[in-house]
């Protein structure tokens, strides 16, 4: 038999013992009822007795007083209580009324009988003790046979209250036993009820909740250790049992819920704090190369797992040129042309792979299965530059949500800082650059001699100095005016920046002289560049207002480290050559000699 089936028996069972049980109780609960009445019956004929005997004594005290004070408010009060008193049939039928059999008025009326006689003998006391005759109606009141008549009336009632305290005892009695038998019947069924409940409690407690409890406290007290691995059992009941264990499974769930938000809280609080220490190092750099070494260092940490590259604008060549690179990334060139690339174009992030699918940017080659995020460096609305991430397979899509917005203030950071170095060295530029030419002005060049001659003799490495000086520049100015001589000096200054590949190394110092550093020349290749720039100055062709200026040549002092001695005397010797050039009628390249640098070396 099934245990749903046994239950349910049991359960019938039960409740039938138990409604038979209450109608037992019920019925014991009549028979106490029917007790009481009677009872209460018994003292309310006590009652109604009482007062017939007491109004009979109360008459009898009234007479007498009368008679033997002669008080007529004696008589006032007696008349009172008489009228109030009821007639025997009244206090019959009230008695009759109220319970009382016929044997038992037959015994009150015989003492209702007495007490009427007594009535006539006070009237008869109470007409003599006003005629005058007070011994008359003392010796009514107060004789033998008056006293008499008093007794019979107490011995009357005494009877009447003996015959019902016999009946209300027999009634008392009758009901105490019907009671106690339908209470010993209800604590039998009620027994019963109970050992039948206890029964199947214990059964149902073995089978349908003891070992599922057992079950379920083991898995709440790991839970409640915070140990989420463990599973709660399946229990298939439509219970309270089956309610607990969905319960407990609902606080696991919650449970490995609030894990993981604590999880991705703690998470967060690290990216924020590694966030907050990036930016503080990105404030202290001093340089780009600063910039980059901090990027490097801290963008796996803010992202991991997402490869990228750092890309920063060159201006001059327009083009955005890797600065570093994070996590072996597999795609996207070292430099492509800013139009190459739809993040920069549009100013916002672009992502060609996700929800949306948009268009891939040039610069990733070949697309291939990696998704990729392009977030621009912007200034003040202009592009400096881009971060590149290549995002990482099976990722969740809250986790790259939260992830991707780390990811935009990092570029706001990095784009900032950059920037702010930008800014700070176009300041730097513009108080170390000529404003007329656009070349470094000579506190320029004092600085940065100073670097490449420290590094030409710590790596033993050649560097060329080439001095130039515009002939007869006076003629311009005389000739045409200042603003002549001007356009002059600024078209000399861009055949020199543009002489060299590398930055830095032309530099104006003055009037129309000039100076053009060449690291890693040896005096042969100094030399071949010296004329290319001769003949660019010689090519020149300046108009003015419409006017050509004529031909434009210039002198030329070279010297070079180490041919012509110590590095630190280089400007010196080529400042030499460049005058022997003057001298010998100018428009013409000196090569320093051993004599002018032993000159300068003593």
């Amino acid at each position: 038999m099934r245990l749903s089936t046994i239950t349910n028996w049991a359960y019938g069972a039960t409740v039938a013992l138990t409604l038979a049980s209450g109608t037992v109780m019920l019925l014991a609960s009549g028979a106490e009822e029917g007790e009481r009445a009677a009872v209460e019956q018994r003292a309310n004929f006590d009652q109604l007795t009482a007062t017939l005997e007491i109004d009979a004594y109360r008459l009898t005290e009234q007479a007498r007083a009368y008679a033997i004070t002669g008080d007529p408010t004696h008589i006032i009060a007696y008349r009172r209580e008489k009228a109030a008193a009821r007639s025997v049939e009244q206090r019959v039928e009230h008695l009759r009324d109220a319970g009382a059999r016929e044997s038992e008025l037959a015994a009150l009326r015989q003492g209702i009988f007495w007490a009427d006689a007594l009535l006539d003998e006070q009237e008869a006391a109470i007409k003599a003790a006003a005629a005058g005759n007070a011994e008359t109606a003392r010796r009514i009141l107060f004789g033998d046979e008056y006293g008499r008549e008093l007794d019979r009336i107490a011995a009357q009632i005494g009877k009447f209250q003996y015959m019902l305290d016999q009946r209300t005892e027999n009634a008392v009695q009758k009901a105490t036993e019907r009671a106690r038998q339908w209470r010993l019947m209800s604590e039998v069924m009620l027994g019963a009820t109970a050992l039948l409940f206890l029964c199947v409690l214990y059964f149902i407690l073995k089978q349908r909740i003891l070992r599922p409890v057992v079950r379920l406290s083991d898995v709440v007290t790991r839970l409640a250790a915070q140990d989420f691995a463990a599973i709660p059992p399946e229990l298939p009941q439509v219970d309270e049992i089956g309610d607990m264990a969905q319960a407990v499974r609902i606080f696991r769930e919650n449970g490995l819920e609030r894990q993981r938000l604590e999880q991705e809280r703690d998470a967060d609080r690290m990216t924020r704090d590694q966030l907050s220490r990036m930016t503080q190092r990105l404030q202290g750099c001093d340089s780009i190369s600063d910039l980059v070494e901090v990027v490097r260092r801290f963008a796996p940490e803010i992202a991991p797992h997402f490869a990228g590259r750092l890309y920063i604008q060159e201006v001059r060549r327009n083009a955005m040129r890797q600065a570093c690179d994070w996590l072996s990334p597999q795609q996207s060139r070292e430099e492509f042309a800013p139009s190459a690339c739809w993040a920069l174009r549009r100013g916002q992030t672009h992502k060609p792979k996700g929800e949306q699918i948009d268009i891939p940017c040039e610069h990733l080659g070949e697309q291939g299965s990696i998704s990729t995020i392009c977030i621009p460096l912007t200034a003040q609305g202009e592009s400096i530059g881009l971060l590149y991430f290549e995002q990482p397979e099976d990722m969740a899509a809250d986790q790259l949500s939260r992830t991707e917005k780390y990811l935009e203030m990092l570029a706001e950071n990095i784009g900032l800082a950059l920037s702010n170095l930008r800014l700070r060295d176009a300041l730097r530029q513009m108080a170390m650059a000529d404003p007329l030419t656009g070349l470094a002005n000579r506190r320029r060049f004092d600085t940065v001699f100073k670097e490449q001659i420290a590094f030409a003799e710590t790596s033993v490495e050649p560097l060329a100095c080439l001095m130039v000086d515009i002939d007869h520049f006076k003629r311009f100015n005389d000739t045409h005016g200042h603003d002549a001589g001007d356009a002059v000096l600024r078209s000399v200054g861009s055949v020199l920046n543009d002489a060299l590949r590398e930055t830095d190394c032309a530099f104006r110092l003055g009037g129309e002289e000039f100076v053009l550093l060449m690291p890693g020349f040896p005096l042969e290749q100094a030399v071949e560049r010296a004329r290319q720039v001769q003949q660019k100055i010689q090519d020149l062709r300046v108009e003015h207002r419409g006017e050509e200026l004529g031909p434009i040549t210039a002198s030329f002092g070279l010297a070079a480290y180490p041919d012509h001695g110590r590095a630190e005397k280089l400007m010196q010797t080529a400042d030499a050559a460049l005058l022997r050039a003057k001298a010998q009628g100018r428009n013409q390249i000196v090569i320093a000699s051993a004599r002018e640098a032993v000159s300068h070396v003593a």
